[in-house]
């Protein structure tokens, strides 16, 4: 090889981004939470050209770049530059949820004849939201990144007391994110118990297949004949019921903001869609599909359900990473769960997990281009 090529050799090597690399592409502080923890972002890039970013603080996605059929890349998510983004807005963008996720009533239950209480943090609900008043989304957890063959990823890893937050037992928590050949993200939890204790895990992951504007003219399908009807606290209202002749019915694909303003009692307690749909099927199954223009993600899980928020309460005068403007219904989350409340009702899937026992479940967001 002669001088010249050598030195346009070293040249290109020099214009290498992180991004264009597969693997654990860099490791940085990223500021101290309100707690006083110092915590830590990860990049990761996928051999396909999907790119997280994500911290050890609550194991929070920040950024989701997701390639197109020409391979421009674009982040379809929402995040921060350091902590302070989410604790001046809202803790649970792109969080792990624990240790139950979305609403127990009141914030009561009943468990084996002994009445236990967490803490009511969503006052406008009546309910205990997300764990309490603090979540596994507002730690930092222990973080180990992996490389293993064409799999890149970042595990998470940390031990919660007996009593936290009211709930019993000590439990050890294991959160595995990893990015897989074909642009897909998978999520695999893991818990053990020393007493009996509800449990239900999922990721609070938002998405605008566009990256910009609202999800409104974004197209959904959910993979369930029921939902459930809840009160005007967002709590189950009773047995799930059919999505037939509602704007519940998600069967086929329809635009988000088609019918998200219907005159409809259960739907307006949203205000707009933030309801638990009962998935069809049993296993590891698609749940559902959202589609923008040139991008869509398949969620695959083994939960019996899936609640599909519409970011009615986000707020237009938020901001999010590098200054961008935030807006209302301007991200989705689908996150796959069991029911809400289920603590409180013995017809629904339970979520209890007891000594001896593995809590193991798993979800997957396949990304694709249109």
């Amino acid at each position: 090889m002669n001088k010249l090529a050598i030195i346009a050799l070293a040249g290109a090597l020099a214009g290498c981004t992180a991004a264009d690399k597969a693997g654990v592409v860099e490791k940085k502080p990223f500021g101290t939470t309100k707690y006083g923890e110092k915590a830590t972002l990860y990049k990761l890039a996928g051999k396909d050209g999907l790119e997280m970013e994500v911290t050890d603080d609550g194991g929070k996605i920040v950024r989701l770049l997701v390639p197109d059929a020409k391979g421009e890349k674009i982040d379809v998510t929402i995040g921060f530059d350091s902590p302070a983004g989410w604790e001046k807005t809202d803790a649970y963008f792109g969080a792990i949820i624990g240790r139950y996720g979305n609403r127990i009533a009141e914030g009561k239950f009943t468990l084996d004849g002994k009445d236990c209480k967490v803490p009511v943090n969503d006052k406008a609900h009546a309910a205990a939201l997300h764990g309490g008043d603090r979540g596994w989304d507002a730690y930092v957890w222990k973080a180990e990144t992996f490389t293993k063959g064409d799999d890149v990823g970042i595990v998470f890893t940390k031990d919660f007391p007996d009593g936290e937050q009211g709930f019993p037992g000590a439990v050890k928590a294991k959160v595995t994110y990893t990015i897989a050949p074909g642009n897909v993200w998978r999520i695999e939890y893991e818990a053990t118990t020393d007493k009996p204790t509800p449990l239900n895990l999922t990721q609070h992951v938002y998405f605008n297949m566009n990256g910009e504007g609202t999800i409104l003219d974004q197209e959904l399908m959910i993979a369930a004949s029921k939902y459930l009807p809840v009160d005007k606290n967002l709590a189950p209202a009773g047995a799930p019921a059919s999505v037939e002749g509602t704007p519940f019915d998600f069967r086929t694909f329809h635009k988000v903001g088609e019918r998200i303003d219907a005159p409809d009692t259960v739907l307006q307690y949203g205000p707009g869609y933030d309801h638990n749909w009962c998935l069809d099927g049993e296993g590891f199954r698609k749940a559902a599909e959202f589609r923008g223009k040139a991008r869509a993600v398949e969620v695959w899980t083994d939960q019996p359900g899936i609640q599909f928020y519409a970011g009615n309460f986000i707020d237009n005068t938020w901001k999010m990473k590098d200054g961008k403007p935030m807006c209302r219904r301007g991200w989705l989350a689908l996150e796959t769960q069991h029911y809400p409340d289920s603590p409180n009702r013995p017809g629904f899937p339970s979520t209890i997990l007891r000594p001896g026992e593995t809590y193991k479940t798993k979800t997957e967001y396949r990304f694709k281009a249109l």
